[in-house]
């Protein structure tokens, strides 16, 4: 290797954001230090493939694939102009982080594209999510298995957002999830496997909602969201995007398993107490369930 691109690859080999290279053909080419932390894939794992090739297998922020029609590597290397977008990748380990990626055509010396440069960052709320996890840790009111807020952060957050709403009229919502046939994945797979799914749909879940919002491992296979500043119509945003990014999430160990979630979703009011929220979101939840499962209700 000449010096000089002994010294690129040093430096970008030591960039915090992830950065790969992809030929005409759109096969990845280099993948840096950044790429294997943020996707936890190595680059003797994707050099040679391309990024659909059952590795990030970009979706946008309505769940919607982009690596045939709309994969803006593809229209970059088509129209020769810079892309930028918010999308989610998929990790390694299954689940989805939400990313800002900056494409940029790579050109030679005659001023042909070549391929191109693929720069990506986890997106800000996700970063921020990661700083809140911390703290949870430190004073120990995480899950032990999915890394989310447990169901005592989660009571104690429904207290405080309750008194809010009290005092100040500041409105929020909740959503309840449960993960669909979650027996029988257990029964058929494993329990280990089933573990590595309550992990998978918690992290996307996390990833789902803003950095202020909190999601939580309620017991079992459920979750809780606290979802505050928002109306119903914004609860019901939320919520089906929660839906379709569990269900375009997989493992790469089972790739044919597909996992759904029923969700159901209310607006916190000002006569509730704990106990009367969620009941009233866990009526909804099941709802969901006898209507067909992979569903939303909202009330």
């Amino acid at each position: 290797m000449k010096p000089e691109l002994d010294i690129n690859k040093t430096l970008l080999d030591n960039l915090y954001e992830g950065v790969y290279f992809v030929d005409r053909e759109r096969k990845i080419t280099y993948w840096n230090k950044g790429a294997e932390r943020i996707t936890g894939y190595t680059a003797q794992e994707v050099l040679g493939k391309s990024c659909s090739d059952d590795i990030l297998m970009h979706v946008d922020m309505s769940g919607n694939a982009l690596c045939e029609e709309n994969c803006p590597v593809l229209i970059a290397l088509q129209n020769g102009h810079e892309q930028n977008a918010e999308m989610f990748l998929q990790h390694k380990n299954g689940h989805r982080i939400p990313v800002n990626m900056r494409l940029v055509p790579l050109r030679d010396a005659d001023n042909e594209i070549i391929g191109g440069i693929e720069i990506f960052t986890i997106s800000t709320p996700a970063a921020t999510a990661i700083d809140r996890l911390a703290e949870l840790e430190r004073i120990a009111f995480l899950d032990g298995l999915t890394g989310l807020a447990n169901r005592r952060y989660a009571e104690i957050t429904l207290n405080a957002r309750l008194e809010e709403l009290e005092r100040y009229g500041w409105k929020f919502g909740v959503l309840f999830i449960d993960i669909d046939f979650f027996k029988t994945i257990n029964d058929v797979y494993g329990h280990d496997v089933g573990d590595d799914v309550l992990i998978m749909v918690g992290n996307t879940l996390r990833n789902s909602v803003r950095p202020f919002d909190i999601v939580s491992r309620w017991g079992g296979e459920e979750y809780l969201a606290v979802i505050i500043h928002v109306t119903k119509e914004e609860l019901a945003l939320t919520a089906n995007r929660c839906r379709f990014l569990v269900q375009q999430s997989n493992l790469p160990s089972v790739p044919h398993l597909r996992v759904t979630v029923s969700l159901g979703g209310t607006l916190a009011r000002p006569e509730d107490t704990v106990s009367t929220l969620f009941k009233r979101v866990d009526r909804l939840m099941y709802r969901s369930k006898e209507t067909g499962r992979n569903r939303v209700t909202i009330e």
